[in-house]
């Protein structure tokens, strides 16, 4: 009798299947065969553009950037102890946006703002670690409150930012801070990304279910508690500053996903942290397909999908957990 296949196969198949609906549906659709011949290097001219220089690059940019996000999460809610904790949480995101929307104002490039929201993100992370870090002081609590009081303090610079700048600089301002894949460019350094950081953190599966009971349970078992959370918390702002620079900032992902795995597949890291980037991939490019399609020929801030979708399964899980 053959065996049932695992959660992470049918995740894997969910995966694929995402992305042929994003490479299929558009303002232009596109069906199986004529897919399938634009893949094998044959089809018409017009499918092969659309397929191969704009579908293709955005939707694999999309999954890698929901694989970060989730797994970033992932790594956050361990960290933190906390199941609702995601990748924001620190304030990351709100550094990120305070240097990118600084570029837009300067009239900087794309590839600057890139670069500007990835600075941006790394000096928010050294912000709140130089904050919270300090002699026999670093707890989960202490690390969350300052990235809350942090992000704070990026919101009221970004709505100072929003207000002085010139009208015609707004839509683009705001359709980054909702979350925007139409820009995303290359996926490959996002991918490249991901997949390293699922070779660095799966062997470290066993210890961080062990973290998870708490520090003083780790450290009584031998884990060495402080250096594995300054690697945890290092690994997940660089995956999330490699998101944000990507996409701008998108919501839910990170907290949604791994939390939703962890009802369903329990608490296990060694089959969570793979899960969470399969499943946060496939969700923000199946979410990037609707942005794209819902309202064709306009597209929509994938953000705002993520948002439509993220609200109510939060409350569900709310009200389930009362």
């Amino acid at each position: 009798m053959l065996a049932r296949p695992g959660p992470l196969v049918w995740l894997a198949l969910a995966a694929l299947l995402a992305q042929g609906l994003a490479l299929a549906l558009g303002s232009v659709s596109i069906g199986v065969d004529e897919l399938l011949r634009v893949l094998t290097g044959g089809g018409e001219a017009l499918h092969r553009t659309l397929v191969l220089e704009l579908r293709l690059p955005r939707s694999l940019a999309a999954f890698g950037t929901g694989a970060l996000l989730a797994l970033a999460g992932a790594l956050m809610q361990v960290l933190l102890r906390n199941p609702l904790a995601d990748p924001y949480v620190l304030g990351l995101s709100g550094g990120a946006s305070v240097a990118a929307l600084a570029a837009m104002l300067a009239g900087l490039g794309a590839a600057l703002v890139g670069g500007a929201a990835f600075a941006g993100a790394l000096v928010s992370t050294l912000i709140v670690f130089g904050l919270a870090h300090g002699t026999g002081s670093w707890t989960p609590t202490r690390l969350l409150l300052t990235g809350v009081v942090m992000a704070a303090g990026w919101g009221a610079v970004i709505t100072f930012l929003l207000a002085v700048s010139p009208v015609e600089r707004l839509p683009g301002m705001l359709y980054w801070l909702m979350g925007d894949l139409a820009y995303a460019g290359t996926p490959w350094p996002v991918l490249s990304v991901a997949v390293l950081a699922l070779i660095v953190v799966l062997p470290l599966g066993r210890t961080l279910n062990v973290l998870a009971r708490g520090g003083l349970q780790a450290a009584a078992l031998g884990v060495a508690v402080r250096p594995l959370e300054w690697t945890l918390y290092l690994l997940a702002s660089l995956l999330t500053a490699v998101a944000v620079t990507t996409a701008g900032s998108i919501g839910f992902v990170g907290l949604m996903v791994p939390h939703m795995l962890r009802l369903r597949l329990g608490s296990d890291q060694r089959r969570i942290l793979p899960a969470s980037l399969l499943a946060g991939g496939t969700l923000l490019t199946l979410a990037d397909t609707l942005a794209r399609t819902l309202i064709a020929p306009q597209q929509l801030p994938v953000g705002v999908i993520t948002a439509l979708l993220g609200v109510p399964s939060f409350l569900y899980l709310l009200h389930r957990s009362r």
